[in-house]
């Protein structure tokens, strides 16, 4: 198969991949924010503070995942986008370990009960997040090739 149509079909799966993960992410984070104010989440001693860190987090590793990184970064853009993939991926596993721990024995002495609608969609989102991700790695091959590439 000519080099050509292997980095056209890597793109093909990339691409998507990477927006789904990066939605994954912003939509772990918007569920965070509306538990926060919706649920009244500001007001539980420190798990309020985390579901806001949780928001602000999306937001810049949805930023990170989509932004135009070639027009700052040049060959090394594909290199800076596997690293928020990987914050993604951190982000995203680490939310859903925290939501599993506050439920079966509770997290900065705040336990979580049922699976409630938010906590459903924040368990979609977290695990969708983090598979397209690791797609979006292993069909872009963390953009190193780029950067050998252009050094040698």
């Amino acid at each position: 198969m000519s080099s050509w149509i292997y980095t056209h079909r890597r793109a093909a799966v990339a691409r998507p991949a990477l927006y789904l993960g990066a939605l994954g992410v912003l939509a772990t984070g918007v569920v965070h924010i509306q538990q926060y104010y919706g649920n009244n989440y500001s007001t539980v001693p420190t798990i309020g503070t985390l579901f806001f860190i949780n928001f602000v987090s999306a937001l810049v590793l949805t930023a990170g995942l989509i932004a135009p990184l070639g027009q700052v970064a040049g060959r090394h853009a594909d290199a800076i986008r596997g690293e928020f993939a990987v914050g993604g991926i951190g982000f995203a596993v680490l939310s859903l370990v925290a939501l599993f721990v506050s439920e079966k024995r509770g997290l900065f002495g705040f336990v979580e009960h049922g699976y409630r609608t938010a906590i459903q969609l924040a368990i979609i989102a977290e695990a969708g997040a983090t598979v397209f991700l690791l797609i979006f790695l292993v069909a872009n091959g963390l953009g190193i090739r780029e950067i050998r590439a252009g050094s040698g």
